[in-house]
């Protein structure tokens, strides 16, 4: 973890020779928003303050030296809806989507979490990013794998150049599912749900990690990388819909290109 501009940050080793590349997954502290959603809120639909979540958005923006307006975000749908992103944002929530995904420089994608899975996309080379929200419906939906077929299909990336991140989540130590889940998961990936699940005497919990994670390298992404840190154990850094009670705030991902000066 470091520092911008004062705000606690994850940013990837691997990723930082890229210099025109941003990157950053918050988390809940350097805020303004008071208890629950103390105090990095970035979500606008949860009950918070809108004008602290405004000047939350106002840090964010600063720490990264980018600007409002090339900020893209969306409306999520838990399916596996992949936005193709082709120029700058306004702030708002323009479309309904599951993941983001861009090759054009100067347009930051942007997604708020408290326990679905984050996954962040990069090719070098082809210069594009994404941004998924995979909750558990998007998760047997393979919504990963969309997302890295639009960038091979739309972008031109070759899958083998993508490094996949997955970031911040409620881990397979927390996220107990009921029947639904598990008839759901038997149906959607039979091949593997087996060893996606770990029972406990009656309690039953879901690797939502490994299951993304197996789907991507299925997809032929060339690495994913693994953060491991489980929301619901790390409500001191990050916010966790089940591990605070279901009303709290939504931590910020933020990915994209700079525009490059010509000579």
């Amino acid at each position: 973890m470091t520092q911008l501009d004062g705000l606690p940050v994850y940013q990837f080793e691997a990723w930082l020779d890229q210099p025109h590349l941003v990157h950053a997954i918050f988390t809940r502290h350097g805020g303004v928003s008071r208890p629950p959603y103390a105090t990095l809120n970035l979500s606008r639909a949860v009950g918070d303050d809108p004008s602290a979540v405004e000047q939350n958005h106002a840090r964010i923006y600063q720490a990264l030296h980018i600007s409002r307006s090339q900020v893209v975000q969306c409306h999520l749908m838990h399916g596996t809806a992949i936005r193709v992103v082709t120029g700058r944002g306004d702030g708002g929530l323009p479309a309904a989507a599951d993941g983001l995904v861009t090759a054009q420089p100067g347009v930051m994608l942007s997604m708020r979490f408290a326990d679905c899975v984050p996954i962040l996309l990069h090719d070098p080379q082809r210069r594009a990013v994404g941004l998924v929200h995979a909750g558990w419906r998007g998760t047997l939906q393979s919504v990963a794998a969309a997302a890295v077929r639009v960038m091979t299909e739309q972008l031109g990336c070759a899958a083998r150049d993508i490094t996949a991140v997955i970031g911040p989540s409620i881990g397979p130590c927390c996220y107990e599912v009921g029947g639904e889940v598990i008839q759901a998961l038997a149906a959607a990936l039979p091949d593997m749900a087996a060893a996606l699940l770990r029972r406990e005497g009656q309690r039953v919990y879901l690797d939502l990690w490994q299951a993304n994670c197996q789907q991507l390298l299925a997809a032929g992404v060339g690495c994913v990388q693994q953060m491991a840190v489980c929301t619901a154990c790390r409500r001191d850094l990050f916010f966790s819909h089940r591990g605070d009670g279901g009303r709290t705030g939504r931590f910020g991902v933020v990915i994209g290109y700079r525009v490059v000066a010509s000579p």
